[in-house]
């Protein structure tokens, strides 16, 4: 029987393993549905109807689809409440105090730290994997912009476990992906495992059995 849960996209995209990692961690079942970019699959009439905009992942379960990476994760949050870890986004007992110190930090994710680390990853991954040019002068721009950033994360995390406090949360997975790039894919490392209260961050989040998993599914060769 196929699972309930369809997530689509390639796992290698950091977008897509935002969401198996949220998925992974509150157990629900999911299959992946890949999407060949390659060739345009993202574009077509039929994934469209799911993602309007031609952008991977995409969500769809008995309820509804959904599209966009951070929202599908809230979703899988509110609508899988009762399943894996029950206080990922916010304990009922904090309301809503504990979840704005989460959406907060979701928020720096988004509109301070993918920009850049995106950027970062996309020219010294993914360009080199389509045969295209690195642009290293894009990488050294966002690369001073990230770094006021994590100085900030720094920072954070010299005061609290993690990004919303003593427990692991949504705040901390949306980073994930991106920031396994950096210190696996990139060279870039440094950015990460050069300020303390960060690499220990890192060593924490980055064993955790969901990520883990993740890892697994994007090194593994789909079959042809």
């Amino acid at each position: 029987m196929a699972a309930p849960v369809t997530l689509y996209g390639p796992a290698i995209s950091p977008a897509v393993a935002r969401v198996a990692a949220c998925l992974l961690e509150k157990d629900v079942p999911f299959q992946i549905e890949p999407v060949d970019m390659s060739k345009g699959e993202h574009k077509s009439p039929s994934f469209l109807k799911l993602q309007p905009f031609g952008q991977v992942p995409a969500f769809k379960d008995h309820l509804t689809t959904v599209f966009e990476s951070r929202a599908i994760c809230r979703y899988i949050c509110d609508q899988y409440a009762d399943r894996g870890n029950q206080a990922f986004f916010g304990k009922k007992e904090d309301g809503a105090v504990g979840r704005a110190a989460i959406e907060q930090w979701i928020e720096a994710e988004g509109q301070s730290f993918n920009p850049p680390s995106l950027a970062i990853i996309f020219q010294l991954a993914f360009a080199p994997m389509m045969g295209r040019a690195t642009d290293m002068a894009v990488v050294e721009q966002n690369e001073a912009k990230l770094a006021k950033v994590l100085d900030v994360y720094d920072q954070r995390l010299g005061e609290s476990q993690y990004f919303a406090g003593d427990d692991f949360s949504l705040a901390d997975l949306v980073h994930l992906p991106n920031a396994d790039f950096l210190v696996n894919r990139t060279g870039k490392a440094g950015l990460i495992t050069e300020r303390k209260n960060l690499a220990r961050w890192w060593d924490d989040v980055s064993t955790r059995p969901a990520w883990k998993k993740v890892t697994e599914m994007q090194s593994t060769p789909r079959p042809s």
